[in-house]
């Protein structure tokens, strides 16, 4: 690990990532993607910025209501 033993990243549920990431963003932090892109068993994702979050890499995830 290039920093030591630690958290790789957090992820929060919930049921807009895209208009949670816009709001966000609108608030100054850095929003890694464009748009949220396509996660594990059909969710949506996106990332924040570790330096706008405390030094942590915290995703957003939306789950997909089929899985």
């Amino acid at each position: 690990a290039k920093n030591g033993e630690g958290v790789h990243h957090i992820a929060f549920g919930t049921e807009d990532v895209d208009g949670d990431a816009a709001d966000i963003r609108e608030k100054g932090v850095r929003v890694l993607y464009d748009e949220p892109r396509t996660g594990s068993m059909g969710s949506r994702i996106t990332f924040l910025h570790p330096k706008d979050c405390h030094g942590v890499l915290t995703e957003l995830v939306t789950s997909n209501p089929e899985h």
